[in-house]
């Protein structure tokens, strides 16, 4: 899910919560303050540091590197606007990297080495993306049309007009498309065509967080959540409800206290995992949705799995790996309050985070400590993060996109 700009966003936004997944090259010099090593800890949920009524983002400090963060191309997606831009997120399949300007424009280059494939200018605002599947590469827009371009070429297939707003990836399993619009629906299209193949809806709250959740498609089922705090599974042929899961509570007296918007999930083996804002961390069946386990936490983001753990950046920018059975926390890193992270990424033995001053962190997955550092642009980075398993794509806010390589020192 997208990480509002500032809670006033939150505020005046009346409707929705977000695939389908230095120099350019040196470290960045470190500034002067040191920064506190990653802590364990008996749970995510300590006190507040006393630091964190501090507006201002924390200082970094130096580190002890043990990689370098190389860059390997950088390519514009060309040029962009501050407005929906975080909600358009890169995606990488079958050796190719895709992404969209919210300008209209959705390129295609070789994962490997930046080299252009395609490019197309659809002239229309764009306001969710990107997803791939189904050969398809499809967005969305503000007013709710969903394109739908051919994956090896650019060529648009088809559009077809939705509800609401689109704000996240549109996801696709076989010959399934599923889009998710602003005003609680979920639509099951058909990859061909874009034919409405079924819809499944929800009343959402009146203030919710600016995006929605992306589809999570399996070949039996979607599974997704919603601003209501719910977490429902869809049969992929019906749209019938197989079951639906509480993640979080509406508590608070005003509405703003009773956003509970529920991240995109993920799945790893029979369980899937998700987050919420103002509300939990959770595993839940797969097959059933009963819940396994549930945590007190907050978070814009959905997590990532890795090397058997959970990885969650939450609202208070902290960084913590989390047991997969049992949601306790292993490691908290604290170094990076106020620093607006991206979603985390797995690559390796390491979790990446990139920060609203245009940052990108390498920590290690097994004590939180930060192996690496590089600065990506001086515009900062807002938009989540995209990986093949080797390389790591950075979209900032000064409309690159670049890729990095991990490189043990």
């Amino acid at each position: 899910m997208i990480r509002l700009l500032s809670v006033l966003c939150a505020v005046l936004l009346l409707s929705g919560c977000s695939w389908l997944g230095g120099n350019d090259e040196g470290e960045a010099s470190p500034q002067p303050e040191a920064s506190a090593a990653a802590s364990f800890d008996d749970g995510p949920f300590d006190d507040e540091d006393e630091e964190e009524v501090d507006s201002e983002p924390k200082a970094l400090g130096d580190i002890d590197a043990t990689v370098k963060i190389k860059k390997v191309w950088r390519e514009s997606i060309g040029a962009s606007d501050d407005i929906y831009q975080a909600t358009l997120r890169p995606a990488v399949a079958d050796g190719s990297i895709y992404a969209a300007s919210n300008r209209g424009r959705v390129s295609a280059w070789s994962a490997a080495d930046g080299e252009r494939l395609w490019r197309s200018d659809l002239d229309v605002q764009l306001s969710g993306g990107v997803g791939v599947g189904g050969g398809l590469v499809a967005v969305g827009t503000p007013k709710g049309e969903l394109i739908a371009l051919d994956a090896t070429s650019g060529e648009e297939r088809w559009r077809v007009n939705l509800s609401s707003e689109i704000l996240s990836a549109p996801a696709a399993q076989g010959q399934l498309l599923v889009a998710q619009t602003q005003d609680g629906k979920v639509y099951g299209l058909s990859v061909t065509s874009g034919e409405e193949l079924w819809r499944y809806s929800v009343e959402v709250p009146v203030l919710t967080l600016r995006g929605t959740a992306t589809p999570l498609v399996t070949p039996r089922m979607v599974v997704t959540g919603f601003a209501n705090g719910k977490l429902v599974a869809l049969n992929t042929v019906t749209g019938a409800l197989l079951w639906e899961a509480k993640l979080a509570t509406a508590d608070g007296k005003t509405e703003l206290e009773k956003m509970i918007d529920v991240n995109s999930p993920v799945l790893a083996g029979e369980v899937v995992y998700a987050t919420s804002y103002q509300g939990r961390a959770g595993a839940f069946s797969r097959g059933t949705g009963r819940e396994l386990w549930a945590q007190t936490s907050s978070s814009y983001h959905p997590p990532v799995f890795g090397s058997g753990r959970l990885f969650v950046a939450d609202t208070d920018d902290k960084v913590l790996r989390l047991r997969s059975s049992g949601g306790r926390a292993e490691w908290t890193n604290s170094d990076f309050l106020r620093r607006k992270l991206t979603p985390p990424v797995v690559v390796g033995a390491y979790v990446l985070v990139a920060d609203g001053e245009g940052f990108l962190h390498a920590l290690s997955q097994a004590d939180g400590s930060a192996a690496g550092r590089v600065k990506v642009d001086g515009d900062g980075v807002s938009v989540g993060m995209a990986t093949d398993g080797e390389l790591i794509f950075v979209q900032d806010n000064d409309s690159d996109l670049t890729a990095y390589r991990i490189i043990e020192k």
